[in-house]
């Protein structure tokens, strides 16, 4: 067994524990379907059809070489860093932490940069939101949000560690998918709640690029993108699909790019497009 194994089989324990969870918010999804359908709360089964097929597909590259690119991106990475801090309790916690911070940044670029948006807004582009919506996430994130947790690796935090702390962050996120609890007093100004996520998924003006936080929601009230639910959330994106088919759902917007570049008065107006805010237009040149 070479030392990786080693490392993954010492926090074995940890990754059961996280599977277990994993199922556990299976289960209440499904409790969550069977629930809307007996009090008639869901408006139709086109979305979670989508989001379940998404996940399917998302499930089965996980299971291919696919899926190891995170893993084998870092771990090369890692094997450049002639140092490691030691793996200890304060460790951990310095790992979940900035795990914690990183992925604040990371999500918020994903809102801020266009060609980042282009896999993101899957996950937001359902009109609908529910448990299945944690699922919803894009079959192409996998081979670039690596990159955002370089850092970690790059300041000497091991391999293993580094990605148990970023899946107990996206682990975290999936039971505040809901609408079925409500705001949850201080919690919601600390901690990401369901209140808070609702928050991040409007297409209400003043809900658009808030609260990015995966753990922690310190992070928004910190660098001023925090926002509490004040009014009905409209879900989805501002331009909505008007479809439920999970191939325009994942590619749709990288069509809508490369027709934006193909339009593009110059060259410069087509990187805008890649790498400006969504929604950014060239300005008009007399």
């Amino acid at each position: 067994m070479d030392d990786l194994e080693l490392r993954f089989e010492a926090v074995s324990g940890t990754l059961e524990i996280l599977g277990l969870y994993s199922l556990a918010m299976i289960a209440l999804a499904v409790i969550e379907i069977l629930w809307d359908l007996a009090f008639k709360q869901r408006p139709g089964w086109k979305e979670t059809a989508a989001n379940i097929v998404i996940a399917a597909v998302n499930s089965l590259l996980e299971r291919t070489a696919y899926g190891l690119v995170f893993i084998v991106a870092l771990a090369i990475a890692e094997s450049l860093v002639p140092y490691r801090l030691p793996v200890n309790a304060w460790s951990w916690i310095a790992a979940l932490l900035l795990a914690d911070f990183t992925y604040y940044w990371m999500h918020r670029l994903e809102h801020e940069i266009r060609a980042l948006w282009a896999y993101h807004s899957v996950h937001h582009s359902s009109p609908e939101f529910n448990l299945t919506t944690a699922f919803r996430l894009a079959w192409v994130e996998g081979l670039v949000e690596w990159v955002f947790f370089l850092p970690m690796i790059l300041l000497g935090f091991d391999l293993v560690q580094t990605l148990v702390a970023i899946l107990v962050v996206v682990a975290y996120q999936t039971w505040i998918h809901t609408q079925k609890i409500g705001r949850l007093g201080w919690l919601d100004k600390v901690f990401n709640t369901p209140s808070v996520h609702r928050v991040h998924h409007g297409a209400n003006p003043r809900y658009l690029d808030k609260n990015y936080g995966g753990i922690l929601i310190l992070w928004d009230r910190l660098f001023g993108t925090y926002q509490a639910e004040s009014e009905p959330v409209t879900f989805g994106i501002t331009k909505p699909l008007e479809t439920a088919n999970p191939l325009t759902i994942n590619f749709g917007e990288f069509l809508a790019i490369a027709r934006d570049c193909l339009r593009a008065k110059s060259l410069r107006d087509a990187l805008g497009y890649i790498v400006r805010r969504p929604g950014w237009e060239p300005p008009q040149r007399g």
